[in-house]
């Protein structure tokens, strides 16, 4: 099971553009030793057809040989039953549900459904608006089409915020943590920042509230990326901030089971912490001038 270790790190390019950049990324990344799992956009759900929409099965055989010349493991995203088929059909058994299919259960059933039988492994990202029993009832529908291998993934929700592209909502991440304490929660730092600036804060941060690992978009040339080439770092960058994290024990256990199991004492934790995310949030819209002291009196 790839999520045996006491930490998860997944890292690639937001999407394969092509045969040689793909190369590039995965090789340099499979020589920092750190990396476990390489990630990569094969079909991208972008806003605008405009936009570039990936390679789709063209890059599946390129995929398939990685996983075979560097031993390293593969997923990509799929949003529906063919892509499924098709992932399976490149050997590729690692896949994650992207926040615009969690949002839909009726996509997340296909999805189940077309999953029966399969030894595969689910990665599900929160959908993209702040529901937790979307994101909860994801978990129960593959678990329900006998899916034994899921993390989840924490990659911010669509709310209005001046320094994130997808605020991180922490406490909306702990609740959903507590709630599934026996699946690991892996961050998504690239996508909640949105630039490469903050990577690292939000990183440290996940694993202070126990993540069990990181999905880091990273590209050989970022500044040539087709898409999201504002939040892809190089895997020389990628090999500098892993070093620079602490992974110790104590950041990979949230709650002090240790010295108590309460469940009173733990919602009270968790309650703590919702407090501290508001208290900040409330700090961050005082100092963004948008709203004047007396007023914000009125509501403190």
């Amino acid at each position: 099971m790839p999520f045996s270790n006491s930490k998860i790190i997944i890292a690639g390019p937001c999407s394969v553009e092509s045969k040689e950049q793909l190369f590039a990324t995965a090789i340099q990344l499979k020589n920092t030793g750190k990396v476990e799992i390489l990630r990569a956009g094969v079909w991208k759900p972008r806003t605008s057809p405009n936009s570039f929409e990936g390679l789709g099965v063209k890059a599946l055989p390129w995929l398939q040989e990685i996983q075979k010349k560097l031993s390293l493991p593969v997923t990509i995203e799929v949003a529906n039953p063919c892509h499924i088929e098709q992932a399976l059909q490149h050997d590729i058994k690692i896949l994650w549900l992207g926040a615009r299919t969690t949002v839909s259960p009726f996509s997340v059933q296909e999805i189940a459904d077309a999953l029966k039988g399969i030894d595969a492994t689910i990665l599900i990202k929160n959908p993209i608006n702040p529901d937790l029993n979307l994101w909860s009832g994801a978990t129960e529908r593959l678990s329900k089409a006998g899916i034994k291998k899921m993390a989840l993934i924490h990659r911010g929700f669509s709310a209005s915020h001046r320094d994130f592209r997808y605020p991180p909502l922490w406490h909306l991440a702990l609740q959903m943590k507590e709630r599934h304490k026996d699946i690991p929660m892996i961050c998504d730092p690239s996508h909640i920042c949105g630039t490469k600036e903050k990577i690292k804060s939000v990183a440290e941060q996940a694993l202070r509230l126990g993540m069990k690992g990181l999905m880091i978009e990273s590209h050989h040339k970022p500044e040539e990326a087709w898409s999201d080439a504002k939040q892809q770092i190089t895997p020389k960058d990628l090999d500098s901030l892993l070093e620079s994290l602490s992974w110790s024990e104590k950041t990979l256990s949230f709650f002090k089971d240790e010295i108590t199991t309460d469940p009173i004492i733990k919602e009270i934790e968790l309650i703590n912490h919702e407090i501290d995310a508001l208290e900040k949030r409330k700090e961050e819209l005082l100092s963004s001038n948008k709203i004047s002291f007396q007023k914000a009196s009125l509501f403190i």
